[in-house]
């Protein structure tokens, strides 16, 4: 469901001048085609966009989706009281599509991360959109290996709002148990191990502008995916999944996973809050 974040309705009765708008947003981050409403005196709003993360293989020593991209654009004109469709790209899924397309009317935020079909291929990670300002791509998922207990890939992460988003580790044959690495969100590269029964995530990227690049999570029993930009998350520790908004899945011991949703922000004033400046933050 849409959420919609304001500071309050300004009120002029009795000053004689028409009310100003106030900062607002609101945030669309389950898959679907919706429709939003410019509210009364909004003319211009800037809008952040990810798209779905790819799927991983359901082979065994499974192939890494890709992390979806991230775009932005400013300052889009809007008319107070007219419709605009949005649309979120959904998560890849194994034999199915790709991580889907995110929009704002006509303007392409950001390309899906494309699904891994094979141990010996991870996803490509989407793009931003033509017709978007700024952003980056998503990383690549990793590769896996039918040996060793079949090591996994690692998830792509997200792109970010300056860079792309980290690379999924590949396997490692180091003769023991196998080893993969889940890729940084917006815009880090960190890599992080894991058993040969699963790879983490790619980490996803948050809607609040640029903040701190995606790193690594700590070595340990289980993969996890590096850090979002601002608001982002890690990949999941004890699952392959990547994380929300964005980020690939990691492969997972012969069961496809599918790829977390994408997500669109819409704030306003358009002309004074802008990504991917922190100003653009709550509401």
């Amino acid at each position: 469901m849409p959420t919609i974040i304001t500071r309050g309705a300004a009120s002029a009765q009795g000053f004689g001048f028409a009310a100003k708008s106030l900062a607002a947003s609101q945030s669309y981050t389950t898959a679907g085609t919706y429709t939003w409403v410019a509210p009364a005196g909004v003319t211009s709003v800037s809008v952040v966009g990810v798209g779905g993360g790819g799927g991983s293989s359901s082979f065994l020593g499974g192939g890494a989706g890709g992390g979806g991209g991230l775009g932005y654009k400013n300052a889009v004109t809007v008319t107070p009281g007219s419709s605009y469709t949005v649309i979120v790209g959904g998560g890849g899924t194994y034999g199915g599509s790709a991580g889907g397309c995110t929009r704002f009317n006509a303007v392409v935020l950001a390309n899906g991360g494309a699904n891994s079909f094979c141990r010996t291929q991870g996803g490509s990670g989407g793009t931003k959109g033509s017709t978007a300002c700024g952003g980056g791509s998503g990383g690549k998922g990793g590769t896996g290996c039918e040996c060793f207990n079949s090591g996994q890939g690692g998830g792509g992460g997200a792109g970010g709002y300056s860079g792309n988003g980290g690379a999924g580790g590949n396997f490692n044959s180091n003769g023991s148990n196998g080893i993969a690495c889940g890729g940084g969100g917006g815009g880090g590269g960190g890599t992080t191990c894991s058993t040969a029964a699963f790879a983490g995530g790619g980490g996803g990227v948050g809607l609040y502008g640029k903040g701190s690049t995606g790193a690594g999570g700590a070595a340990g029993l289980y993969g996890v995916g590096g850090g979002g930009g601002s608001g982002g998350c890690g990949g999941c520790v004890l699952s392959p999944v990547g994380q929300n908004y964005g980020g690939g899945s990691g492969g997972f011991f012969s069961v496809g996973q599918s790829g977390p949703a994408g997500a669109v922000r819409i704030v306003w004033p358009g002309n004074t809050r802008q990504f991917p400046s922190t100003n653009v933050g709550l509401p």
